[in-house]
């Protein structure tokens, strides 16, 4: 699939897809789907305020080439200082979510390797998770490092942008005596 066409086809099957959460994974069998319910149990598990809402699989130990991996520890350091979203692998498929807040997020082509600012962005909390992760064993990847470096920028300063102008509703308590 071509790399734009990655979070068009995610969107079209979280709107296909009737759940309340939703896990997704790459096709090319680098994502453990065995790793699915430890995610989940994570979710079920957390008790914590804003509310969780996305999941992300953490590829600590990549089966991927030295270049490779190089360039996403530089890509997901320097998306992790500007978007102050805390997450340390937005790369990796493996990620478990609210499909109700997935679908109000703003869409775009690779918005997929956003979730984390958005879903902040949005008001929810994110939580990394590590997960295996495998030598590829189909396909090849799309995804060169100078082809994804341009987009990437451009998104980059997009989802910048969107966080600096996010308007989030005022909730005030109010004590009931």
């Amino acid at each position: 699939m071509p790399p734009a066409c990655q979070s068009t086809a995610i969107r079209t099957g979280v709107r296909a897809a009737r759940a309340s959460w939703i896990a997704t994974l790459d096709g090319d069998g680098q994502n453990d789907p065995a790793d699915i319910p430890n995610l989940s149990a994570r979710m079920r598990a957390d008790t914590g305020d804003p509310p969780l809402w996305l999941i992300a699989g953490w590829r600590r130990r990549r089966r991927d080439s030295a270049v490779k991996r190089l360039a996403s520890r530089v890509a997901n350091g320097v998306r992790r200082r500007l978007l102050d979203d805390d997450t340390p692998d937005t790369g990796c498929g493996l990620k478990l979510f609210r499909r109700d807040v997935f679908l109000e997020l703003p869409c775009f082509d690779h918005m997929h390797r956003f979730l984390p600012a958005l879903v902040q962005r949005a008001g929810g909390r994110v939580v990394s998770v590590t997960v295996n992760h495998r030598p590829r064993a189909r396909g090849q990847s799309k995804y060169g490092v100078f082809d994804r470096l341009w987009v990437g920028i451009v998104d980059l300063f997009g989802v910048s942008w969107l966080q600096r102008r996010a308007k989030r509703p005022l909730v005030s308590e109010v004590d009931a005596e």
